[in-house]
C-alpha cells in the first residue's frame, strides 16, 4: 500500500484544526483510518514533518561500501567466479552473502554474463 501524500496529510490536519472537524469525521471524510488522523495531528502539534517516512523492511545484505567494492571487483576481474567474489567480500568487507545474492546484486548493478565473464549491459539502469 502506498503512503498517503503529504498534501493529503496536510488537508486532514487542516480540517481538524481550522474547520473544527472532529477526528472521526475527518477520517470518514478523507477515507483514512482514525489512527492516521491522530498520528498526523500529533505530528503537527509536536512540530514534526508530515512527509511519509521510509517504509520498514529488511536491510540490504550488502551495504554501500560492499556494493562499491563488488562493482570495482567485477570491472577489475570480469572472469572471476561468484565463489571467488564471495571469498573476496568476506575478506575485504567482512560480509558473508550467498552466491544467489551476489549474482542478483551484480545484475542490479547493470552487469550481464557474456561468454563466462561479467560485462556492463547497455540500456540497463543501476
Amino acid at each position: 500500500m502506498e503512503a498517503y501524500s503529504e498534501d493529503l496529510r496536510r488537508k486532514i490536519v487542516e480540517a481538524v484544526q481550522q474547520r473544527r472537524m472532529n477526528k472521526s469525521e475527518a477520517a470518514r471524510a478523507f477515507g483514512v483510518s482514525l489512527s492516521s488522523v491522530k498520528r498526523y495531528t500529533k505530528a503537527v502539534r509536536e512540530g514534526r514533518s508530515l512527509s511519509p517516512g521510509k517504509a520498514p523492511g529488511k536491510r540490504p545484505t550488502l551495504d554501500e561500501k560492499a556494493r562499491r567494492l563488488l562493482e570495482a571487483d567485477v570491472e577489475e576481474r570480469p572472469f572471476a567466479k561468484l565463489s571467488e567474489r564471495r571469498y573476496y567480500l568476506q575478506k575485504v568487507a567482512g560480509v558473508t552473502v550467498s552466491e544467489s545474492t551476489l549474482s542478483r546484486t551484480v545484475r542490479q548493478m547493470g552487469f550481464g554474463r557474456k561468454k563466462g565473464r561479467w560485462v556492463r549491459v547497455s540500456g540497463m539502469s543501476s
